[in-house]
Parts: structure tokens; C-alpha cells; sequence
């Protein structure tokens, strides 16, 4: 096996379909807090922590499907969730959550600790309906930063348009799902620029 390759499956998850656990809610907390509503504004989330950020109670405020308790982690925190997200500052604590989570059978993140991550939150970049997320397995965040800010630069706002348009458009092709697929393949082939060499 080669350590070096990245063995990672990019997945969408619908959040707003799962019981998301977060534990912590200082600076950490309040960055994957964001950036799991900013692409699930329905997702069911509870949030537990000693001390909030106000930032946090304020992003709460906004979002009927997040709550929170105030007061310290209980290995039983995590029954009855699909995924958890760890944001506390200390690594004994980090490795004894990410524990209790894989005893529950739950995949599990500890924030900025790769070693300890079932999966990792990719930098998003989002126009509409298309959603691309950067992943550069965990070696460079500042990397996907970069990526992502330049696919945000690099591709139209009106891509959400086009995108209506073909989906619009599929709904109309009576035919097979092979020859769908060839039929759209033809009619978008334009979107890749071929180089002469």
C-alpha cells in the first residue's frame, strides 16, 4: 500500500437528512459550524460545549434545526448520530471523543487532526446548483483555500442558468439512459477546450 496516495471517496451528504454531533464551539466549532450550514441551512445539528463563542449562539439563533448544551461531553452524547465533528483544543480529549465514536460506529472528524478523521471537510466552492468540493487529503487547507477561490473566479455566475437549461432539456430526450448521456455528452463537448498540439 502506498501511503502517499489519496485514497479518499468524494461524497455529498445530505445533512439535512442527518443527525450531525458537534463538540466544541470556540473558534474551530465556529468555522465548521459555518460551513456546514452555508451548504445544509436545514441540517440537524446539536452543538455541546463548556464555553460558546457568541458568534455561535448568534449563527444558532438563525437555524431552528441546531441546538446546544452548555456544559461538558458525555461518552452517551453520541447515541443516536450519524457523524461527529470534534473542535476542541485538546488532543487526549480529541482521541477519547473520536473513540467514543468509533465504539458508537460513528464516523467521526477531529478538527486539524488528520490522523483522526474518518473524513474530511473539502474547501466548497458553490454557483446554484453545481458544488465542488477540494480536498488535498489533508496535506494543505491553504491549498484548497487557493483552489477554491480561483474556481469561484474562473467560473460564470451564470452557471446555475445552464445548469436549469440541460436539466430542463434531459426531461424532454425520449430515449435511453445511454443514449441520453451520448446525446448531452455531444451537446456540452463544447465546455472543454481541446489544445492543438
Amino acid at each position: 500500500m502506498n501511503p502517499d496516495k489519496n485514497e479518499l471517496f468524494p461524497v455529498f451528504l445530505k445533512l439535512n437528512q442527518l443527525k450531525v454531533l458537534l463538540v466544541g464551539a470556540g473558534p474551530v466549532g465556529l468555522e465548521k459550524l459555518g460551513a456546514m450550514l452555508a451548504n445544509s441551512a436545514l441540517a440537524s445539528i446539536k452543538i455541546i460545549a463548556i464555553d460558546f463563542l457568541p458568534q455561535v449562539t448568534d449563527m444558532v439563533a438563525n437555524h431552528p434545526n441546531v441546538t446546544i448544551e452548555k456544559r461538558a461531553y458525555r461518552e452517551e452524547d453520541m447515541i443516536g448520530y450519524d457523524l461527529a465533528i470534534i473542535a476542541v483544543n485538546s488532543r487526549p480529549l480529541s482521541e477519547t471523543i473520536y473513540g467514543h465514536a468509533k465504539k458508537a460506529g460513528i464516523i467521526a472528524n477531529v478538527a486539524d487532526t488528520p490522523d483522526l478523521c474518518d473524513f474530511y471537510l473539502g474547501s466548497i466552492v458553490q454557483k446554484g446548483n453545481l458544488k465542488i468540493a477540494i480536498s488535498t487529503n489533508g496535506k494543505s487547507p491553504t491549498m484548497a483555500k487557493r483552489l477554491r477561490q480561483w474556481f469561484n473566479e474562473i467560473l460564470p455566475d451564470q452557471m446555475d442558468e445552464l445548469l436549469e437549461n440541460l436539466y430542463t432539456y434531459r426531461k424532454t430526450i425520449k430515449a435511453s439512459f445511454e443514449e441520453k448521456v451520448k446525446h448531452l455528452d455531444e451537446l456540452t463537448s463544447s465546455m472543454v477546450k481541446k489544445e492543438k498540439l
